[in-house]
């Protein structure tokens, strides 16, 4: 009897014992299963619960600017550089190095002291002949004399003449004086010094007025002409923008090039630009009020462009065209109109339907309330 007890309850063991591995195996699958089930669960239920925080701006109508690039080399308005016309000995020197300079004021005189008694001379030897010309023509009157004569002193009188002018014309270049009103360059120079014909003195500019040579592409032939406005700038003034125009355009086009070569001035009566500068020049070709958008607004997929609007808290894709662009500007061709509000940051997180909140509207209606009563204190002080 104890046998038969002993054995039931080994049987039954047994049997228990040969279960359980079967009943852990599949306790491991279903908590597999919860696991790898459970985060897709969770992840799909925080998927719509997600709200993307986004600013939007506003689709306005402006001025956009279309322009033109392009790169030249300033020059005086009228420059020269100051030569001899004879070799003489320098007596005096009336200027200093970059000295601003009249018109006719004197910068250098020779050595003329030869010349001086020349047209002395001739003066003299004038007077005489003249004196002995009104003589012989009273004579002549008289029929004292005879024709010949009178028309021998007559030749006489005028060669002296020529002469004369042709002293006092070298006289005058022995005095080398401005041709125009300028600046001067460095001085070559001194008093004292033995030049030659044709050795320089000194250079002279004329920098009211700045000249810059351009090429542009033939293509824009049909859009620049003569009075055009153009800005430049150089890295000496990085802030600054110098305003001119267009003042010719050359008869020809480069054939290995095709570009036209164009000339613009640029007033300089502060004198801040100087010959031989590389400016870079701005042709403004034209002007107009057209849509448009930040660049940072628009998603661009494949050959096409999107932005992202709000309806009732939603995020809804919209297809646009777009056209010609400036750093940080586009111009919207179609698919909205003045004042609609696209997402300008968050849109790269959003899908069409995400949920959205809009951020800073508060912020901005603050500040333009702010200024309305600064207006309105402003207007009653």
């Amino acid at each position: 009897m104890t046998n038969k007890s002993v054995s039931t309850t080994t049987s039954s063991t047994s049997a228990v014992t040969s279960r359980l591995p079967l009943f852990i195996i599949l306790t491991i699958l279903v908590a597999l299963i919860t696991y790898l089930q459970w985060p897709e669960a969770k992840q799909e239920k925080s998927k719509y619960k997600r709200i993307v925080a986004v600013k939007m701006v506003s689709v306005v109508l402006a001025e956009f600017v279309e322009s033109v690039e392009a790169v030249g080399t300033a020059r005086a308005n009228e420059q020269v550089v100051i030569t001899s016309k004879y070799s003489d000995i320098v007596d005096e020197v009336f200027f200093e190095d970059g000295q601003r300079v009249k018109k006719g004021a004197v910068l250098v005189k020779l050595n003329n002291q030869e010349e001086l008694a020349k047209v002395s001379e001739l003066k003299a030897n004038l007077s005489e002949s003249r004196a002995h010309l009104k003589r012989l023509s009273e004579l002549l009157a008289s029929r004292a004399t005879s024709k010949s004569l009178v028309e021998q002193q007559e030749a006489k009188t005028k060669a002296i003449e020529a002469q004369l002018v042709s002293a006092k014309a070298k006289l005058n270049d022995l005095t080398i004086r401005a041709p125009f009103s300028g600046v001067l360059g460095f001085r070559e120079v001194s008093k004292g010094a033995y030049i030659d014909s044709g050795d320089t003195i000194t250079s002279l500019d004329d920098l009211s007025m700045i000249k810059v040579d351009f090429h542009l592409p033939e293509r824009l032939l049909t859009h620049i002409h003569v009075g055009q406005k153009v800005s430049a700038a150089n890295t000496a003034y990085r802030d600054k923008e110098f305003i001119g125009k267009i003042s010719a355009i050359d008869s020809r086009i480069d054939s290995t090039t095709r570009s036209i070569k164009v000339r613009a001035t640029i007033s300089n009566k502060s004198l801040k630009l100087h010959p031989g500068m590389l400016l870079n020049i701005s042709v403004l070709l034209q002007v107009e009020n057209i849509l448009q958008l930040p660049e940072s607004s628009i998603i661009p997929i494949e050959n096409k462009h999107y932005v992202f609007l709000e309806e009732e808290g939603k995020a809804v894709r919209k297809a646009i065209k777009i056209g010609r662009r400036h750093p940080g500007v586009v111009e919207v061709v179609s698919g909205l109109v003045e004042g609609e509000q696209v997402v300008v940051e968050g849109a790269l997180k959003l899908r069409d339907g995400s949920a959205v909140s809009i951020i800073g509207q508060e912020v901005i209606e603050d500040k333009t309330e702010e200024k309305s009563v600064s207006a309105e204190t402003g207007s009653q002080t």
